[in-house]
C-alpha cells in the first residue's frame, strides 16, 4: 500500500486555489490524530519561546505543519526541508502566494546529510524517521543543528503495530517504511548516543486512536486504491464517520497509554 499516489491525487484537487489548500490543511489538522498530539506539544513549548524563534520542519512534505507553525507567531522563522524536489517547489510557490515568503522557506535536502550547526530552537519531524534507514546519522544532524536548549519533537510509528504490522508474517500497510516502528527504549538510546541530554517518549494511537485511524485513513485509502471512483463516495463516507473520528481523537489525546501504535518523542540539547 502506498500513500504517494493518493497524495498526488488529493494535491491536484486541493491545489487549484490557495484557499482550497488552506481548507485541506485544516481538514487534515482535525482528521489526523498525530496532528492533535503535535499541536498539544507545540502549545506546551510556546511559553518558553522568544519572539525570534527558528524552527526546522524536517521532512515537510505537503507543508501542513509549516503552515500550522506559521500561524502561531508572525515572528517565527520556519524552514521546511524534504527530499522531493517537486514538493519543495510546490510549497515555495504556495507560501509565496499566501504572502509568507519572508517567514517561511522550503529547501530540498537529504536529512542524512543536512546540518546547519546551532541554528534552530526546535526541530519537528512528523512521520519521517520510519522512512530513513540511517536514522542515527539524522539524529546526529538534528542534535548539531539545534541551539543549546533546543528541542526535537518527533512523531513516528511504534513497534506495536505502527505500520499496521502485527506479526512477522505481515508486510507493512505502508510500503515506503524501512522499519515497522520504534521501541521506546531503542529510540531513546539512539537519541542519547547522538548527544541529546534528555529524552522523553510516550505512546499515541492507543485504542481510541487505532479505531479513528482505521475509520479516517486506512479504509478510505484501501477504497481509493481499488478505484478512483471511490473519491466520489468519500465526502459521504466522511460525513458519517468524521464526528466519530473527532471524538476518538479527543479521547486519545487526553489519555495516557500503556501502549500504542504511535510514539511522541521529545529530546533536548543542553
Amino acid at each position: 500500500m502506498q500513500y504517494d499516489p493518493i497524495k498526488r491525487t488529493l494535491g491536484t484537487i486541493f491545489n487549484s486555489t490557495p484557499t482550497l489548500r488552506v481548507i485541506f490543511y485544516k481538514m487534515l489538522n482535525l482528521l489526523l490524530l498525530r496532528t492533535w498530539h503535535i499541536k498539544r506539544e507545540v502549545k506546551k513549548m510556546r511559553s518558553s519561546f522568544s519572539d525570534n524563534v527558528e524552527i526546522l520542519d524536517a521532512g515537510s512534505g505537503f507543508g501542513q505543519y509549516v503552515h500550522y507553525l506559521s500561524t502561531q507567531s508572525p515572528t517565527w522563522k520556519i524552514k521546511g526541508v524534504d527530499v522531493k524536489a517537486e514538493q519543495i517547489a510546490d510549497c515555495n510557490r504556495f507560501f509565496t502566494q499566501l504572502g509568507k515568503a519572508k517567514q517561511v522557506v522550503f529547501e530540498e535536502a537529504d536529512l542524512t546529510k543536512f546540518c546547519e550547526p546551532n541554528k534552530y530552537d526546535m526541530i519537528l519531524s512528523v512521520d519521517v524517521m520510519e522512512h530513513i534507514l540511517d536514522d542515527v546519522a539524522v539524529f546526529k544532524n538534528f542534535h548539531a543543528s539545534l541551539k543549546n536548549g533546543g528541542i526535537l519533537l518527533v512523531s513516528t510509528p511504534s513497534d506495536q503495530g505502527g505500520s499496521d504490522v502485527h506479526d512477522h508474517e505481515e508486510s507493512s500497510f505502508i510500503e515506503e517504511h524501512v522499519r515497522e516502528g520504534y521501541n521506546p527504549n531503542d529510540i531513546e538510546e539512539k537519541l542519547s548516543n547522538s548527544g541529546f541530554s534528555k529524552v522523553e517518549t510516550m505512546y499515541s494511537y492507543g485504542c481510541p486512536g487505532k479505531i479513528s485511524w482505521k475509520l479516517s485513513m486506512k479504509y478510505p485509502i484501501l477504497m481509493v486504491n481499488k478505484s478512483k471512483l471511490f473519491l466520489l463516495i468519500l465526502p459521504f463516507y466522511f460525513l458519517v464517520t468524521f464526528p466519530f473520528a473527532l471524538i476518538l481523537n479527543y479521547i486519545d489525546v487526553k489519555m495516557t497509554h500503556k501502549s500504542g501504535t504511535g510514539l511522541i518523542v521529545k529530546a533536548w540539547k543542553e
